[in-house]
């Protein structure tokens, strides 16, 4: 189970409003199917399908906490941003298992960027959790471990199909982040 359905993707943006932001990825070409601002994020949902190859959703998702945009903000420093996408993780020929996003059709799952780089990025489910990258890689381990969906001892080695859709991992994301409900389902 995705938090999205699996042709939509969604950018929470802390420290930016939600005109500045409706304007930002309008001048790439992103229409938003749905937008909010609860609690202290903004936040966007899109098609993954209007979404262009350069910036990707990701990748812009990052700029939008970096220099580019410093000069619509308040305090640029206070930016932050967390992409989902609901898209599966890739199955493309180079593999669903690499560090790497894989095709424009197929971006990180998640990612959390400030300071205009992703801090943090990996895909969802079936451990892949286990293959994480940014500086701050280490972002979610704490939780990730203590639900034992990371670790030298994970139920992946004897229940293949535990968190095989990252649910327990979407929940711990939500939950890290107070990511709004809306327009995520758990």
């Amino acid at each position: 189970m995705s938090l999205l359905p699996a042709d939509v993707h969604a950018t929470f943006v802390r420290g930016m409003d939600l005109p500045t932001l409706s304007a930002v990825l309008g001048e790439v070409g992103l229409t938003p199917l749905d937008s909010d601002v609860s609690e202290d994020w903004a936040w966007v949902t899109h098609s993954a399908e209007s979404a262009p190859e350069r910036p990707s959703p990701w990748e812009l998702a990052g700029h939008l906490t970096g220099f580019r945009y410093q000069d619509r903000v308040p305090d640029p420093e206070a930016v932050e941003s967390v992409f989902l996408a609901g898209t599966p993780a890739c199955a493309c020929p180079h593999g669903q298992h690499y560090l790497v996003p894989h095709c424009p059709d197929h971006p990180f799952q998640f990612t959390y960027s400030q300071g205009g780089f992703q801090e943090c990025y990996f895909n969802v489910g079936a451990g892949r959790e286990t293959r994480r990258g940014g500086s701050k890689a280490d972002l979610l381990v704490g939780e990730l471990l203590e639900a034992r969906i990371v670790g030298r001892d994970t139920p992946y080695a004897t229940d293949p199909g535990f968190n095989a859709d990252g649910t327990l991992t979407w929940r711990i994301i939500v939950d890290h982040f107070a990511l709004p409900a809306p327009p995520l389902t758990l």
